[in-house]
């Protein structure tokens, strides 16, 4: 059975860009909150609130006082470093003791 008419619609998600991460470090200085953020970049509130938890970093002064501030480069590089913990590992890191092994079997078997 076939059903053509379904009602749900496909998800259209992008990640933020660098630019964005920016436009999100200017608005918190000047002092927007998550949801008017969120309205001028059109994302939603969460996914603001995420990039801020993702790029705030704890900062000290002179007097070694300490505060949070966010760098729109350090979401970035967090960012990325995520996504190259993503996908499929290569079968040989998780082979890498049979490798090792087939290769010694493999040298005594040519060197008889």
């Amino acid at each position: 059975m076939a059903y053509s008419n379904h009602n749900t619609k496909k998800r259209h998600f992008k990640h933020l860009t660098p630019y964005e991460r920016g436009q999100i470090q200017v608005l918190q200085k000047e002092g927007k909150t998550l949801q008017e953020i969120a309205d001028l970049l059109g994302r939603h509130k969460s996914t603001i609130s995420r990039e801020l938890k993702r790029g705030t970093v704890i900062q000290r002064r002179s007097d070694l006082s300490e505060y949070k501030a966010y760098f729109p480069e350090t979401g970035q590089a967090r960012y990325e470093a995520n996504r190259s913990h993503c996908g499929a590992k290569y079968k040989l890191v998780q082979a890498s003791d049979f490798i090792r092994f087939a290769n010694v079997a493999r040298m005594n078997v040519t060197m008889d």
